[in-house]
């Protein structure tokens, strides 16, 4: 029989009971009342003020707005936002650049927000380390430990590592990042070292949208997501599995070759978890919330990986369509997921990468996913909070 561990702890509580709680009270007509307690998830999100961003501060100098065919308007905006040297800053060199970054990493917070993503084409990175050395010229972000992330990925430099290493045939679902972990990065950014031969491009889409659509087409699924969460379901190996889109091991997760320590480590997040046999440790994450408040936008976001989950964790060893419920345990419906699917796909984005660009994406309203490719193609990331 396998060895069964499974403990909810306070941690768990407290995720569920991170939102707000209503009481009502119902006067009856015998004049007694009845206290009900409701739970109102649809305001649960992330600290942080209001930003007026019809107030926009200057776009800096050494760089300029500039067009790709693959754009499109979204919510009265162009997505993404594509920056470009200026034509006096065409010349310039990579420490040049990272004293500019510097100086107005700011300023370009706010269109960061305003877009959800920016793209940075044909500015003097050209490699791992320039792109390391890059993303540190954002002060104010604090590097992320890749803990609890469910790909494969090798460190390269720094905080750089390589994105997803699953098969170049397999395709990646939209998801935000980590959105199956309570500690998720608020900003995330992709570089080209390599583009490949064909393909390959990151595609992405205004969660935002996603969720104003979903409101329409599927009200219920959005009801049930808001007043119940999601939780997440993951049967890790003993080894990295580099065939798999979510083959990262348990040791890699949790970065330890000590049971007791992944198991403390997930306890933590407020998880469950049970060790099947040939050291297989499933995991159940604790109730997390798949629609989020956004304070600076004032919009709701379609915060999660559900899609992602229900299409593509397959494997071996997980059932994708078993690797998400809601909060309350019930099964979420395959017409949903057609929905959802259909909406993302209509809203996606994708531009094919050149060497050398940069694509920064805030995690918290932008969804990003992965196309099938023809190899090489060597594609870096980094992630922040």
């Amino acid at each position: 029989m396998p060895q069964v561990a499974i403990v909810t702890s306070f941690v768990s509580l407290l995720l569920v009971l991170c939102c707000s709680i209503e009481q009502t009270v119902e006067v009856r007509s015998d004049g007694s009342q009845s206290t009900s307690r409701t739970l109102l998830q649809n305001r649960t999100g992330w600290q942080g003020d209001y930003m007026d961003l019809t107030n926009m501060p200057d776009l800096p100098t050494w760089c300029m707005e500039s067009e790709l065919p693959q754009q499109k308007v979204v919510n009265s905006k162009v997505f993404p936002l594509v920056l470009t040297p200026s034509s006096s800053n065409v010349q310039m060199s990579a420490e040049e650049l990272f004293e500019k970054l510097e100086h107005d990493y700011a300023s370009l917070y706010w269109y960061l927000v305003k877009y959800g993503s920016i793209f940075f084409r044909n500015f003097p990175l050209k490699s791992a380390a320039n792109f390391d050395e890059f993303v540190k010229r954002f002060k104010n972000w604090e590097p992320l430990p890749y803990i609890g992330g469910a790909a494969v990925r090798n460190k390269v430099h720094g905080n750089v590592y390589t994105t997803n290493e699953s098969p170049p045939d397999a395709k990646i679902p939209f998801h935000h990042e980590m959105a199956q972990t309570p500690n998720h990065p608020y900003y995330l950014f992709f570089y080209c070292q390599q583009p490949p031969t064909q393909g390959g491009e990151t595609p992405i889409l205004s969660s935002y949208e996603v969720y104003e659509r979903a409101k329409t087409s599927i009200p219920q699924f959005i009801d049930k997501l808001q007043s119940t969460g999601v939780r997440y379901v993951r049967h890790l190996p003993d080894s990295d599995d580099h065939s798999s889109p979510i083959g990262r091991s348990w040791k890699s997760t949790f970065l330890t070759d000590d049971k007791h320590e992944a198991e403390r480590k997930h306890l933590q997040s407020g998880g469950e978890f049970e060790w099947l046999p040939d050291n297989v440790m499933k995991t159940t994450s604790a109730i997390l919330p798949a629609i989020r408040w956004d304070n600076r936008t004032a919009h709701f976001t379609f915060f999660n990986s559900i899609v992602a989950a229900y299409t593509g964790w397959n494997d071996s060893r997980n059932v994708a369509e078993r690797a998400v419920i809601f909060g309350d345990g019930s099964p979420i419906l395959p017409q949903d997921i057609q929905v959802l699917v259909q909406i993302m796909n209509d809203l996606s984005v994708a531009i094919p990468w050149q060497f050398g660009d940069v694509m920064l994406i805030d995690n918290k309203q932008v969804m990003h996913s992965r196309k099938a490719f023809t190899p090489p193609r060597d594609i870096y990331a980094a992630l922040c909070k």
